[in-house]
């Protein structure tokens, strides 16, 4: 276990500010794109992607009402997901799988 006291704090804080002052005043703009890359790319999707799940009937529900054209897929924990469906405003599909438990609906 380490244990950091005041003087090597601030030793630590002195190398840090010498060594690698750029690694640690890289601007925060830099993880905005990395953010809204993950969620074009499997985020969970938004409220206005209604979702009625029926666990006893393995079966699920999507409706798009965010105002535009969406694309989605559902994913199945420990079973299959779903292919990716693009849907239009104000339109829904229907889901059923034969085996795992519904996990959630994501972006794709």
């Amino acid at each position: 276990m380490i244990v950091l006291t005041r003087k090597r704090l601030a030793a630590l804080a002195a190398t840090t500010a010498l060594v690698g002052g750029g690694v640690a005043m890289a601007p925060a703009a830099a993880a905005v794109p990395a953010a809204s890359a993950v969620m074009a790319s499997g985020g969970t999707a938004p409220a206005c992607i209604h979702r009625n799940v029926f666990e006893v009937l393995q079966y699920v529900k999507i409706s798009n009402h965010c105002g535009k054209t969406m694309q989605v897929k559902v994913v199945i924990n420990y079973g299959p997901d779903s292919s990716c469906y693009r849907m239009k405003n104000k339109s829904s599909f229907g889901y059923y799988w034969a085996y795992g438990r519904y996990g959630k609906t994501v972006v794709c």
